[in-house]
């Protein structure tokens, strides 16, 4: 069964690209950067546990969030499942199916068969537009596209799977719920509620603060990590081309402060999105040496990112700060 009219979205991101590829069913056609601030996507957090290889450095909301926020934002239905049990999760992907309606799913990317890499991230996104007896049918982010293919089973891995951002088998469905609401609004709310949140953290380690204290864990991460190369370049590899869109998520941000400000005619945004031009150049900066780390072990280069992150917690704050002055 293959929805035939399926359109899928070309993105860079996997929530943005799943959720828009949905978005396209019901008629809301909307560019991933615009997904991703009226999605108030925008954050930072740094996560170290004992259970990781290495810490995580994320960019962006937590998992689930994003889709729930542009939901909202745009008075849009989201109808969420979970479920421990693997045949009806199987059951809550097909009934949609069969009657046309595509599925957006949370899952592992490990198990996946057409990822190369094999790590395991359990906050992975594709929509699910078909199956047939052996395969599943997604929609992933622009290096796959319509064209992504894996076993039955294999999905059925990458649903269930346990450990750090993962849900009991997740999926989800969007409908229209009314009249969507005057655009120029939703783009002020969202950034105002996105600034909100990011320049007030709950914990020190998330938003602007978590950017400064990365400036000294990165220390530490050198001092006790078992594989520098591994570590640091597998971040930088993340960071830069793990479905951020380049800079941490800084470049989407970017581009949505810019078409935000042709749609409002807001001077103050065009201004702003210059100034996460220059932000996400410096996470460039940072990513690159990450793998200047990896490949000479001198600590010349952490020191060199310390400041960097320093750097980057006063603007990104200031950056927030005039943006939530903009949308009030």
């Amino acid at each position: 069964m293959i929805i035939e009219k399926f359109k899928p979205f070309n993105g860079q991101h996997c929530e943005t690209t799943a959720t828009g590829s949905l978005l396209y069913q019901i008629g809301v056609e909307l560019s991933e950067p615009m997904l991703f601030g009226i999605g108030e996507g925008l954050g930072y957090i740094f996560w170290n546990m004992k259970i990781m290889d290495f810490p995580f450095i994320g960019g962006r909301v937590k998992p689930d969030i994003l889709t729930v926020n542009i939901c909202r934002n745009l008075n849009l239905k989201l109808e969420v499942k979970e479920t421990s049990s693997i045949k009806k999760a199987w059951l809550n992907i097909k009934e949609n199916i069969d009657n046309g309606k595509a599925v957006g799913l949370k899952l592992d990317c490990y198990h996946l068969e057409y990822f190369a890499s094999k790590i395991h991230f359990a906050g992975h996104y594709a929509s699910i537009y078909g199956y047939d007896d052996q395969l599943a049918y997604l929609n992933d982010t622009n290096q796959q596209g319509r064209n992504a293919k894996t076993t039955l089973k294999s999905l059925e891995l990458a649903r269930n799977e346990k450990g750090p951002m993962s849900s009991k088998n997740r999926s989800y469905t969007i409908y229209k719920n009314g009249e969507l609401p005057e655009l120029k609004n939703v783009i002020k709310q969202a950034i105002q509620r996105n600034a909100n949140d990011f320049l007030n953290p709950p914990i020190k380690n998330i938003g602007y603060k978590g950017i400064h204290k990365t400036s000294s864990e990165v220390k530490k991460w050198f001092n006790t990590s078992k594989d520098i190369k591994k570590d640091f370049q597998t971040s930088a590899s993340i960071m830069e081309k793990g479905g951020t869109g380049g800079s941490l998520f800084r470049n989407l941000y970017r581009d949505f402060l810019k078409e935000s400000g042709e749609i409002t005619k807001s001077n103050e945004l065009i201004i702003a999105s210059k100034e996460y031009d220059y932000i996400a150049k410096k996470w460039k900066n940072v990513s690159d040496l990450f793998n200047e780390i990896g490949e000479t072990k001198n600590i010349k280069y952490v020191n060199d990112v310390s400041k960097i992150l320093i750097e980057l917690s006063e603007k990104e704050k200031k950056a927030m700060e005039i943006l939530k002055k903009a949308t009030k």
